[in-house]
């Protein structure tokens, strides 16, 4: 037991991973990236707690529950104040829900500006 929390702590500390949040959708493999897919609010939460900031998330908004993508875009945000961390990942909004998807990059845009 006590390896395993060793563990997650050295994997929070030099995270290397991406996000793809969506409850529905799959990654394409265009990108050539690999992902850690998430589907909802707690899953979103669950995995950047325990994995610390990925390198790259893509969003969905819609997550068809009371959550959305910019209810985890806003914890992402929350997290980076409350760690003191530097937000250095890099994100796209892969949503078809436009005034949500303008949300998302307005927030952390707007958030990664003050850096």
């Amino acid at each position: 037991m006590f390896l395993g929390c060793e563990m997650s702590i050295r994997i929070k500390r030099n995270p290397n991973y991406n996000i793809f949040l969506d409850d529905e959708r799959f990654p394409s493999n265009s990108d050539n990236k690999e992902y850690i897919i998430t589907r909802n609010y707690k899953d979103f939460v669950n995995t950047i707690d325990i994995l610390g900031l990925p390198n790259y998330i893509s969003f969905d908004h819609d997550l068809g529950e009371s959550k959305t993508g910019y209810d985890c875009a806003k914890y992402l945000v929350e997290y980076c104040l409350d760690n003191n961390l530097t937000p250095n990942f890099k994100f796209y909004v892969h949503s078809q829900n436009p005034i949500g998807k303008e949300n998302i990059i307005k927030l952390l845009n707007n958030f990664k500006g003050h850096f």
